[in-house]
């Protein structure tokens, strides 16, 4: 309520809820003075033949909780924020017990965050401590996008594979985290000749990951895909300086049907991995690349690689 951009709206708020408090006043006055008449008007609604609805005044006792509501509401907007930018009495805010829980939470992790991020990403990834502090980590900020078990969904990728956009080293990894990534596949419909080009390199690429596809559609998209080698290069191996994927190793994803490749190349594809800098700070980004560095390197039988989902 204090961060209003005209002084004008912080009053007509503050004002705007002052007068209907006092109009609720005034209504409660008038309608406690009214007495119940030994033969009360009817309305003229009638229910079941004989039962009339008569217009009698409010039980006094509910009148009063009206009352009480009105005086608890006054009590409340003095301390606390409601009238416009007035901070209450009391000065309390909610991003102020934020930053206040922040700071407890600061002093009471924040040795062990410093402790553990002294050490290399490697060496922490092969640490059980540093393992559950990071887990705890990703579950809180990453598994939203990511799953709790890092291996992604469709436009998320799989963080347990070997498989990464900009490179799976760790300080790559960190530098993720710390300042987020923009991926923007770039419509590409026009340059390779509409939707049935698109369709041609489609068929092309399904073939270079030994997908089903028709090998003279194929043959047609090879060299339509001159287009697209800028990025993921004239072997379509990616580029992870730009996050453009490798098209050759059977992971996708966005999946990896003819009718989604098609679409992709068609409108393009448009991800965002947000920054965490200012939200995590250094010391618990550096643990939690650690927890996800951690993820890749799992032995070769603990990884599920999905084409559908990537």
């Amino acid at each position: 309520m204090s961060d209003f951009d005209s002084g004008l709206w912080s009053l007509f708020v503050a004002g705007a809820t002052l007068v209907s408090i006092v109009a609720c006043g005034l209504l409660l006055a008038a309608l406690s003075k009214r007495k119940v008449a030994t033969d009360p008007a009817k309305t003229g609604h009638v229910w079941d033949e004989d039962l009339d609805e008569l217009n009698n005044p409010l039980p006094m006792w509910w009148i009063w909780l009206f009352w009480i509501t009105i005086v608890f509401s006054l009590a409340y907007l003095w301390l606390y924020p409601g009238l416009g930018s007035f901070q209450g009495s009391l000065k309390w805010s909610s991003a102020g017990e934020y930053v206040d829980e922040v700071k407890a939470a600061q002093a009471q992790h924040g040795p062990l965050y410093a402790r553990l991020a002294a050490a290399d990403i490697p060496a922490l990834a092969a640490n059980t401590e540093a393992r559950m502090v990071g887990e705890r980590l990703f579950l809180n900020y990453c598994s939203q996008c990511h799953a709790s078990d890092g291996r992604g969904s469709k436009g998320f990728p799989n963080l347990a594979d070997k498989d990464w956009l900009y490179g799976g080293e760790p300080e790559l990894i960190k530098a993720s985290i710390l300042d987020g990534r923009n991926g923007t596949m770039p419509a590409m419909g026009a340059a390779v000749g509409g939707e049935a080009g698109a369709k041609d390199v489609a068929h092309y690429v399904r073939s270079l990951s030994a997908l089903p596809h028709d090998a003279v559609a194929a043959a047609r998209g090879k060299e339509k895909f001159a287009a697209c080698a800028a990025c993921h290069g004239p072997e379509a191996k990616g580029n992870p300086a730009l996050g453009s994927p490798n098209l050759t190793d059977g992971t996708w994803l966005y999946g990896a049907s003819l009718e989604t490749i098609t679409e992709t190349i068609v409108k393009g594809r448009s991800g965002r991995m947000p920054a965490h800098r200012e939200f995590l700070g250094e010391q618990r980004a550096h643990i939690l690349a650690a927890y996800v560095y951690g993820l890749s390197q799992q032995p070769k039988a603990d990884v599920v690689k999905v084409n559908a989902t990537k």
